[in-house]
């Protein structure tokens, strides 16, 4: 029998444009209610979450509008590949989550989809705030600034 590999952090879906576009609060990690053949799909590295959210639904949350697509060889037993998907939390991250969205008006931004280290599949979700206009072009400043200044750095030395 052959000894198994080091199993590291495998990213499957980033969504890049959440740290431009939100404040990042809190970041919790939940598992995903998945299928075989949404499972199968991951594997081979499909997935998006740049437009999907976290929504809470009768004391429950879930992903809404991440793309898995189909996996080919599961023929008729595929799953639909916009369908929400349970998130699985403890009761008092749950109580917490909800509690912010619906007292403060923030909204549960999914950061990355990613098998851990026991090949579970798991997401990394946010509480974050909307981004006005100003704080984006600040935003965007400052990173220029800091390329800039080691373009800088790194000319002189």
């Amino acid at each position: 029998m052959a000894a198994k590999t080091d199993r590291k952090l495998r990213v499957v879906a980033d969504n890049r444009k959440a740290r431009f576009n939100y404040e990042i609060g809190e970041v919790f990690e939940a598992g995903v209610a998945l299928t075989g053949s949404e499972v199968k799909s991951l594997r081979q590295g499909k997935a998006t979450i740049a437009e999907s959210y976290a929504d809470t639904r009768a004391g429950e949350i879930w992903l809404v509008n991440a793309n898995i697509p189909e996996y080919l060889q599961a023929g008729r037993f595929n799953h639909l590949p916009k369908r929400p998907r349970r998130l699985l939390l403890h009761r008092n991250q749950i109580n917490k989550l909800m509690g912010a969205v619906e007292r403060e008006g923030m909204t549960l931004v999914p950061l990355k989809l990613y098998f851990n280290k026991k090949g579970r599949a798991k997401i990394e979700i946010a509480l974050a705030r909307g981004k006005k206009l100003y704080d984006k072009r600040q935003t965007e400043k400052k990173r220029s600034w800091e390329r800039e200044r080691g373009r800088l750095l790194r000319a002189k030395g």
